[in-house]
């Protein structure tokens, strides 16, 4: 076989050594580190660590301000509210810069730490109708052939408690989004049944994958859990749902956690965390020994929500490992697999992953492992999409 490119002096976790050869952007060989490589472009590595590039597995590229002007955080009157944080967000995003220009400063900040996959949820409800998607949807055609952009239809505003928003959804899958998704069907619809009939409605008719905020706590979100669970085995919808949050699996007894985390194990319901701030989460751990897929995002990035975020998963994997007291090599290793393969799995990415067959989507760091890069986060990565170079130290390549 004649290959497009070689990367030479590759050095993969665990210490071995190859040449990666690329043939149409995919990884044709992984070949011995002295094997000749004569008469084929090479790029050369320097033994840097090579990784997969990382997956975003939940971000909002429509309601981020990076790179926009500063918003001071608004605090909700009592405690965390969807509803009033709802609102505090619509207030900005009508003195924000125009969303195109903001997307697209925010899908450069995740390119050049590494991000080659994104799942992204846009507003799509009665508040906004279609036209927040309709601009991302025109980004993402922008950035093909520097990052893979999965979009969910997401009901900000709720599904019962909007008006013409179910129609909305069938009308985003329509579009071009990928995925149907929902909001704390109890607290914010106040009707579980009713709100989920509409999303896995929505879901069936049009073949498409699921992904429901929840951010309910306790008993309340562990109910929500177990109906979204037994609807996905119900209607063989096993390995396409996910729950992004889930904070209530971080607020119930352990023997609690087993019984809901057997039925998701049971039903592939996966789940998303990001380990936000001074809230409980999904204890990982437990939940991936229960056989669920936990992977990771960066949620919100400087917007109404919070005015933390940069971007980089694997800063994300340093925070899920630091908050989860994660200390030992492969407590970190898990924490990397949260933000790569777990990642893919979650999202059903084919072609993922350092292996022959595999798209060429992968990042060097300046680190002799993945521990090490977990609690380092080290900057100077090189980020190649496809093959070819997109990102280097945190900028992207020919833009």
């Amino acid at each position: 076989m004649v290959f497009d490119r070689i990367f030479l002096n590759a050095r993969f976790d665990g210490g071995t050594r190859h040449h990666i050869a690329v043939k149409d952007g995919h990884i044709a060989a992984l070949l011995p580190a002295d094997a000749p490589a004569g008469g084929v472009e090479t790029v050369d590595l320097a033994n840097a660590l090579v990784v997969p590039g990382f997956v975003e597995g939940h971000i909002h590229l429509d309601t981020s301000f990076y790179g926009d002007a500063w918003r001071p955080h608004k605090p909700c009157t009592n405690g965390f509210n969807v509803h009033e944080r709802v609102a505090f967000q619509a207030q900005n995003m009508a003195e924000a810069a125009p969303m195109d220009v903001r997307a697209r400063n925010q899908l450069d900040l995740c390119i050049g730490h590494g991000t080659t996959q994104m799942r992204s949820h846009v507003m799509v409800d009665g508040s906004v109708g279609l036209k927040s998607l309709e601009t991302i949807l025109r980004v993402r055609e922008e950035y093909r052939g520097l990052i893979d952009i999965q979009l969910v239809a997401f009901p900000q505003s709720g599904i019962l408690a909007s008006p013409g928003t179910p129609k909305l959804l069938e009308e985003a899958i329509g579009l071009g989004a990928n995925l149907v998704g929902g909001l704390d069907p109890a607290s914010f619809d106040r009707d579980v049944e009713k709100h989920l009939d509409v999303v896995f409605g929505v879901a069936n008719k049009h073949g498409v994958d699921i992904d429901i905020h929840l951010h309910d706590m306790g008993t309340l979100g562990a109910f929500e859990i177990e109906q979204i669970a037994a609807r996905t085995r119900a209607l063989g919808m096993e390995g396409h749902v996910a729950i992004s949050h889930a904070y209530g699996l971080g607020d119930i007894t352990m023997d609690q956690l087993k019984s809901v985390a057997d039925k998701l194990a049971r039903s592939g319901v996966a789940i998303m965390t990001n380990a936000p701030g001074v809230r409980p989460f999904p204890p990982i751990l437990p939940l991936r020994n229960a056989g669920v897929t936990v992977f990771s995002g960066n949620d919100n990035i400087r917007d109404s929500w919070w005015p933390y975020g940069d971007g980089d998963m694997l800063r994300r994997a340093t925070t899920l490992g630091y908050r989860s007291g994660f200390n030992i090599d492969e407590e970190l290793r898990v924490a990397f697999d949260v933000v790569t393969t777990a990642g893919a799995k979650a999202l059903r990415l084919e072609g993922y992953g350092l292996r022959v067959g595999a798209k060429a989507d992968f990042v060097t760091l300046n680190a002799e492992h993945v521990p090490e890069a977990v609690v380092a986060a080290p900057p100077g990565r090189a980020v190649y999409k496809a093959g070819m170079l997109v990102a280097s130290n945190g900028k992207i390549v020919g833009r």
